[in-house]
């Protein structure tokens, strides 16, 4: 098979990592990919975004795959385009990847259809929404509709920091026609979990729970990013509670996005908040959570391509997907700066005293002429380690992590310290 995996984050290193095992690969692109995937297959210099230039170096390869990492190409459609072109691609189309790019959309289908979510509202005029916000109690969560690279939500403490987030959104535009609908909710209070399904549009089989940390400070402070750790899987959120919310959220997600006529293919992400009311929604994202996919994809025992084949066949109901009991822990190295302004180039040295069974997956990254590593974004790489238990898999990872350098570099040093102490 030839494959071509889209998008350039660690995700898609993940992605391109795993899809690398199976037997059933020959050829393997990225598409433009970058330093951590360029060792394992060919970067391709295409934006993802480049929707007409990737339908046309598909049709080019006569790719056999093409697997969607970003959520921006999917709400743009790139699903759509590369059927029409008669190419096999996994991920949801453009109405069914509105679960993702439309939090209103989310939300309508949530309350239509009876699944857990916040209370709230949905605004199109500022000043309607303004006077709504300033009756409701506080905190509060104001939210862009649409898609803001993780950083389109505020769960305000005090009625000025609602108002000023409201007004960055609708007024000031700061994720431009993203804002031009906003939605209030309630704030709700639990522990947050991810859990990622495989869905054929028919069958749901979830993968393994996964917990993020957003913040970029320890102890969950510090403005949101898109995501500094995770670990898998949390002590609280056992194989009961999976089939739990599989059968009480995720099915009925399905269900309802196939009775509004835009059936869900690819993978579903729920993110949500486990409240003293049980689960609820926090949002949907139509595909790989990133940086959640770090570390379930190191679990997955069986093979992915296998796995994908059986969603685009939608024979899904027909392989018995195995993970492994270990757990999986990682940890962002962000850019000095970063979630705010940055500095690009500094070059990335990893020491040979790293662990054999340790797994680097690279984001903001690139490979100078001559083969140095230097950084190219705010996230510049997850390092990820395995362990019996979530102690041995987290120290492994800090001791790990000093091996790896560049100017300014930064992390979290508490991911997954809640489930060793």
């Amino acid at each position: 098979m030839k494959v071509l995996v889209i998008g350039n984050g660690a995700r898609e290193h993940a992605l391109t990592w795993k899809i690398s095992q199976s037997p059933r690969v020959d050829k393997l692109y990225v598409a433009p990919g970058n330093a951590g995937t360029a060792g394992i297959a060919q970067n391709l210099n295409i934006a993802a975004s480049d929707l007409v230039a990737i339908v046309k170096k598909a049709k080019e390869l006569r790719a056999d795959l093409v697997v969607v990492g970003p959520e921006a190409p999917l709400a743009a459609g790139i699903v759509d385009q590369l059927q029409q072109a008669g190419i096999p691609v996994f991920g949801p189309s453009l109405a069914a990847a509105r679960l993702e790019s439309s939090k209103a959309f989310s939300r309508e289908l949530m309350q239509k259809y009876g699944i857990p979510c916040a209370d709230g509202k949905t605004f199109t005029d500022y000043r309607e929404a303004r006077s709504y916000l300033e009756k409701q109690p506080v905190p509060v969560v104001v939210k862009a509709d649409g898609l803001a690279a993780g950083k389109g939500v505020t769960v305000a403490s005090t009625r000025e920091e609602a108002l000023g987030a409201l007004q960055s959104i609708m007024e000031t535009k700061i994720f431009g026609k993203a804002g031009d609908t906003a939605i209030i909710e309630e704030c709700l209070f639990g522990k947050e979990v991810s859990l990622l399904a495989f869905t054929d549009g028919k069958t749901v089989v979830p993968m393994v729970p996964a917990c993020d940390y957003k913040r970029v400070y320890d102890n969950d402070r510090g403005p949101n990013t898109g995501g500094m750790g995770s670990y898998s899987p949390p002590g609280f959120f056992d194989y009961d509670m999976i089939l739990k919310v599989t059968e009480a959220i995720i099915k009925p997600t399905i269900y309802a996005m196939d009775k509004e006529g835009s059936p869900y293919k690819g993978v579903l992400y729920t993110g949500l908040i486990m409240t003293d009311a049980g689960p609820k929604v926090l949002e949907f994202n139509a595909r790989f959570g990133d940086p959640e996919t770090q570390v379930i994809l190191p679990r997955l025992k069986t093979d992915l391509v296998d796995i994908i084949m059986s969603v685009v066949d939608e024979k899904l109901d027909s392989l018995n997907i195995k993970w492994m009991n270990d757990a999986c822990v990682g940890v962002v190295l962000a850019s000095g700066g970063y979630p705010g302004d940055y500095i690009i180039g500094s070059p990335v040295e990893v020491s040979t005293k790293l662990d054999k069974d340790i797994n680097i997956f690279y984001a903001g990254a690139k490979k100078r002429d001559g083969g140095q590593i230097v950084t190219d974004g705010g996230r510049v790489l997850t390092i990820t380690a395995t362990g019996k238990t979530m102690k041995e898999a987290r120290d492994k990872v800090y001791r790990n992590i000093q091996h790896i350098r560049f100017d300014g570099s930064h992390y979290r040093k508490d991911i997954a310290a809640r489930e060793v102490t």
